[in-house]
């Protein structure tokens, strides 16, 4: 069974508690603070990895640094401790994520563009990009790359809307050479 198949069924439960608590917003919020602090130190998996270092010491640990988040998401990662699986803590908190998107019935996008994007700019792709994939709304997230030279690039789960001035070269120049 490969790791995001475990990883899927661990945020369909903590998904499941979380609407049944009425607390989606809350513990997305802070999974999003875990992934930040998962991801930015390595450290941190390390030792929650690591083999010398009981497990009882390591829920402290959890317990002490992840004191003030969400019940459920302090025991969720207390459970991914037990079964050895700490290591997939990130991969639960996308999932989560994408889960709790599409019940608000709403998607993620990463949108490239050559500089950071106005609030109606982000509003307009919103509109435009969720009609096409039956969503309400799209939570952008906006990433810069100056290689595009203009346009938006739009990313919404598999789907990709290329419009940048790049790929129209690169098009191009298919086209010219062969």
């Amino acid at each position: 069974m490969s790791q995001s198949t475990v990883a899927k069924r661990y945020a369909q439960a903590l998904f499941e508690l979380a609407a049944s608590q009425n607390l989606l917003v809350e513990v997305g919020a802070d999974l999003k603070e875990l992934t930040k602090v998962l991801e930015t130190s390595d450290e941190l998996i390390s030792l929650l990895s690591a083999p010398k270092i009981s497990k009882t010491r390591k829920k402290e640990l959890v317990a002490q640094i992840f004191s003030g988040a969400q019940p459920a998401v302090v025991n969720t990662l207390l459970l991914l401790l037990d079964k050895k699986r700490v290591n997939e803590a990130v991969i639960v908190a996308e999932e989560f994520q994408a889960l709790a998107t599409a019940a608000q019935g709403a998607a993620d996008a990463k949108v490239y563009s050559t500089r950071e994007l106005t609030e109606a700019e982000r509003a307009e792709i919103s509109n435009a990009f969720g009609k096409l994939v039956g969503k309400e709304k799209l939570n952008i997230s906006n990433e810069i790359d100056a290689s595009l030279i203009g346009g938006v690039r739009v990313q919404i789960g598999n789907y990709i809307y290329d419009s940048t001035v790049a790929s129209k070269l690169e098009g191009l120049k298919r086209l010219l050479v062969g």
